[in-house]
């Protein structure tokens, strides 16, 4: 489709044809060779407007076997590759001529003879077909009689032939006459060629045309000034008649330029006129509020408060930010609430306006307010909002609440300002707790599963008690059996051995209850699961046992040697008592008590060794024991020794 747009667009332009040589413009004779010498004749003559000019005639017509040759000066080719000739001719025509013979002829032959420099003679190159090459018979289409010729009624031919290629320097041209009577008028000898031409965004210059009529010369263009090449390289083909033809490919003008001058030059865009892109377009008027800054502009820069999206189009106008959105209406209950909104008065000259909400949750005692948690939730979102509404859900009760509305467009984020916004303020009112968000099995049995869940996210109070909803999972919600626990815990009894259950809790406080937590699903055990799981303890259970029994008897071996080793230490602290009591004041005896309380002693620590309830005592003991001496060293050994023993054996 391309070449075809480009081959209806491309304008007509003539061959250009470059002169070699020119009959009619000669002032003086000619000077062709002549061959006989009586065959052609310059003579003066006239052309189809009378002007006077040099010609050749002849008109050998009553003698037989007639074969004159006319050969022009050295033409020089000037590095044309295919040679044109144009003749200009009249031609008598036979049966005008009385008595002619048979041998009259109407038509004549064209040669050419190729040299690198013109060094012909009369005789050289010889006067025959070979070496001379023969271009083609010339015929006349129209001829003249006797009463024309009295009538002096012009009757002249015009024919152009082709011959090539040429190589050499320069060649000569033959007029061959066999017999006929007529008069060569004018000779003209050129070549053609492509002329230089601005055609499709580009230039081409001057080519010459192929040796052959049915050539094709490639010739490359050159965009011109501000102009780039698109798609293929462009070119074009000159013809062997010098018409340019089969362009391929294109130049255009480059962003900022338009084509002007009939696709021959690219212009800047003026002051105010931009062009975003390579191509045909025009330039167009920058848009509102925008400007350019100089001459061949792609874009227009917007004026200062004004701005451009990276997705809007270079020509549409610069817009701003909006105004704050209108009318804000809240609407609380318990700890939700709706917000809705009006339009923002000004637009900014868009239609792209969406809206954000900034949530803020402000403590009445340090007067601080700060973004609110993810916990809140917004419906259908908290920005980039298309509708003037919004659900606010999961608010903390009795808190002090700050929210702001924005509005923002497609320019805001390219404004150095914060959005324009709309405030409101209010305070939830007691509510239910949240929702519980995850719950737990902890154990389950052929007819009983335990469950443990967390604490709802948001209490909004004091937790009273939770509310276990369960059913079979085959059945319908309908027949759900509910259970109320103080606890986050509880055991759920009377169940179908390898049944699935449906579970959810909700929890409540003095607001009431919550919404219920997701379903969850737990399944009980079978009868085999469960005998596995016996048979799996079994080890278990018997070695935890043995383990009790072992500490228990631990335990009551350290009571008993506990209790034992206190009344020992209480025994002997009363012994030594008495003993100090019966020693003091008693002098006389010193030296007696010295031995006794070494014998008494020695003889303890040897007792000890085979009774814990006897104390030890000396040899003397009986008598010093009825004298009422006793060693203030004697100690009791034994821990199990009683005061009834120890007063006894040495109080009595």
């Amino acid at each position: 489709m391309d070449i075809l747009w480009v081959l209806w667009t491309f304008p007509v332009v003539f061959a250009l044809e470059e002169t070699l040589m020119d009959s009619t413009t000669a002032t003086a004779e000619l000077g062709w060779t002549a061959f006989p010498s009586s065959g052609w004749e310059e003579v003066s003559g006239y052309d189809e407007v009378m002007n006077t000019i040099r010609t050749y005639q002849v008109c050998s017509v009553f003698q037989p076997s007639q074969n004159n040759w006319l050969r022009t000066k050295y033409i020089r080719r000037r590095g044309a590759q295919r040679i044109h000739v144009e003749m200009k001719f009249s031609v008598r025509d036979c049966s005008s001529i009385p008595n002619v013979p048979g041998s009259c002829k109407e038509t004549f032959n064209l040669y050419y003879y190729e040299m690198d420099s013109d060094s012909a003679t009369k005789i050289s190159p010889p006067w025959m077909e070979n070496p001379w090459v023969k271009v083609d018979t010339i015929a006349a289409d129209e001829s003249f009689s006797q009463v024309d010729q009295g009538e002096r009624v012009m009757k002249i031919n015009t024919e152009v032939r082709s011959f090539g290629p040429v190589s050499k320097n320069g060649f000569y041209l033959a007029f061959q006459d066999y017999g006929g009577c007529m008069s060569l008028i004018a000779v003209r000898v050129f070549y053609r060629k492509c002329p230089r031409v601005i055609q499709n965004g580009a230039v081409f210059q001057e080519t010459l045309s192929g040796a052959e009529s049915t050539s094709l010369v490639l010739a490359r263009g050159t965009c011109i000034a501000n102009a780039e090449e698109v798609d293929v390289p462009i070119k074009l083909y000159c013809n062997g008649d010098g018409e340019w033809m089969v362009p391929i490919g294109r130049c255009m003008c480059k962003a900022g330029y338009e084509s002007v001058e009939n696709g021959t030059v690219c212009r800047a865009c003026p002051f105010g006129s931009f062009k975003p892109t390579q191509g045909e377009g025009n330039c167009i008027h920058c848009p509102i509020n925008s400007r350019t800054t100089s001459e061949g502009a792609t874009t227009c820069v917007c004026r200062s408060g004004y701005y451009r999206s990276d997705t809007d189009p270079l020509d549409m106008p610069c817009t701003t930010i909006p105004s704050a959105p209108q009318n804000v209406l809240s609407f609380v209950n318990e700890t939700s609430l709706v917000l809705e909104w009006g339009p923002p008065k000004d637009t900014g000259g868009r239609e792209d306006v969406v809206y954000n909400i900034i949530c803020k949750s402000c403590s009445s005692r340090r007067g601080v307010c700060t973004r609110c948690g993810d916990n809140v939730q917004f419906v259908p979102r908290q920005l980039g909002l298309i509708d003037s509404k919004v659900y606010i859900s999961d608010l903390l009760a009795h808190t002090q609440y700050t929210f702001e509305i924005q509005a923002v467009n497609g320019v805001s984020d390219q404004s150095p300002y914060s959005p324009q916004f709309a405030s409101v303020n209010i305070t939830t009112n007691q509510a239910a707790p949240s929702a519980v968000s995850i719950m737990h099995q902890v154990s389950r049995t052929v007819s009983s599963i335990t469950l443990t869940w967390s604490q709802p996210d948001q209490p909004n109070g004091v937790i009273l008690d939770y509310e276990l909803q369960c059913y079979e999972k085959e059945l319908s919600e309908y027949n759900s059996t509910t259970i109320k626990s103080y606890t986050n815990t509880a055991v759920i009894g009377n169940l179908k051995a390898g049944t699935i259950y449906v579970f959810q809790v909700r929890a409540r406080t003095v607001a009431g209850f919550g919404r219920y937590s997701g379903k969850m699903y737990f399944q009980t055990m079978t009868e085999a699961e469960y005998q596995t799981s016996i048979q799996e303890k079994l080890p278990l259970i018997i070695g935890s046992a043995a383990a009790g029994i072992v500490f228990l008897i631990a335990v009551v071996v350290i009571i008993i040697v506990c209790n034992r080793r206190r009344g020992f230490e209480r025994a002997e602290s009363e012994y030594t008592d008495k003993l100090q009591h019966y020693t003091s004041g008693h002098g006389l005896f010193d030296q007696s008590r010295k031995r006794w309380r070494h014998k008494e002693t020695t003889a303890m620590k040897e007792a000890g060794h085979r009774s814990s309830c006897v104390p030890l005592r000396d040899k003397d003991g009986p008598a010093s024991a009825a004298a009422g001496h006793v060693s203030a060293g004697t100690r009791l050994q034994s821990r199990n020794c009683s005061k009834e023993v120890w007063r006894a054996k040495h109080c009595n």
